[in-house]
């Protein structure tokens, strides 16, 4: 048996390792009993908190949680299917951010607005091109979503989809009037920003979509310098391949 003498003179973590090792088994079950009871009533709090909030709030709770039946039961019950959260991101953007295509296809159906944006200028389109979502970026063009307009990084859909690699959306995005030279914030095109990134693939499709390889940033560099700097080997021996022809 340890003196307790010795006792006081162990680490604070030590003394109380010692103290829990011998607290009774009675002790213990009431203290497990407690934490249950104390699980049991946050949880019904919350719950309770949940079913308290407003029909907008119960839109964008099940939208954060990807929750379906909450969607639609919030939308039967008249939620504004356009409800925003603090950040501006609507129940849309919400469920695109969480790569859930079948309630974004919900969403549009009820109504959704196609160009709401966020505080921050990100749109569904947007949010759709950067997370790869193809159909829906399709469904959003053919519903009219802007194509062009740019968020507070000067960001638009095809910067988004180029730089994710996103080969399909970027060819959406083309064939439907983007200008594969156009120029963007400190001059980048789209190719700069696949190459950036070695999206290979995606700068194959824009050089053969007509992308120029002698165009130059704010900096003065090329596509090709942009994937050499980035150590992109791969997409920077594609590039100089295509800067070498006549």
């Amino acid at each position: 048996m340890i003196s307790r003498t010795f006792r006081k003179e162990l680490p604070i973590t030590i003394r109380l390792d010692w103290a829990l090792l011998h607290c009774s088994n009675r002790a213990v079950r009431a203290l497990t009993s407690i934490l249950a009871v104390l699980v049991a009533v946050a949880a019904t709090s919350v719950q309770a908190s949940e079913e308290d909030l407003p029909l907008n709030a119960k839109l964008l709770v099940a939208a954060r949680n990807a929750d379906g039946p909450a969607i639609t039961h919030a939308l039967q019950q008249g939620a504004a299917v356009n409800s925003r959260n603090r950040l501006g991101e609507s129940a849309l953007i919400i469920v695109l951010k969480k790569d859930r295509v079948d309630l974004a296809r919900m969403l549009l159906d009820a109504g959704a607005d196609i160009n709401q944006a966020a505080i921050n200028g990100v749109t569904p389109l947007m949010t759709a091109a950067y997370g790869g979502h193809t159909e829906i970026a399709r469904t959003l063009v053919v519903k009219g979503a802007d194509i062009a307009v740019v968020d507070r990084l000067k960001k638009n859909a095809i910067i988004y989809a180029a730089g994710e690699g996103r080969t399909d959306i970027v060819k959406l995005l083309l064939d439907k009037g983007v200008d594969p030279n156009a120029v963007y914030a400190n001059d980048l095109t789209a190719l700069m920003w696949a190459a950036g990134y070695g999206r290979t693939e995606t700068v194959k499709m824009l050089l053969a979509a007509g992308a120029k390889t002698n165009l130059k940033d704010n900096r003065g560099k090329t596509a090709l310098d942009i994937a050499r700097e980035a150590k992109h080997e791969e997409t920077a021996r594609l590039l100089a391949q295509v800067a070498e022809r006549p």
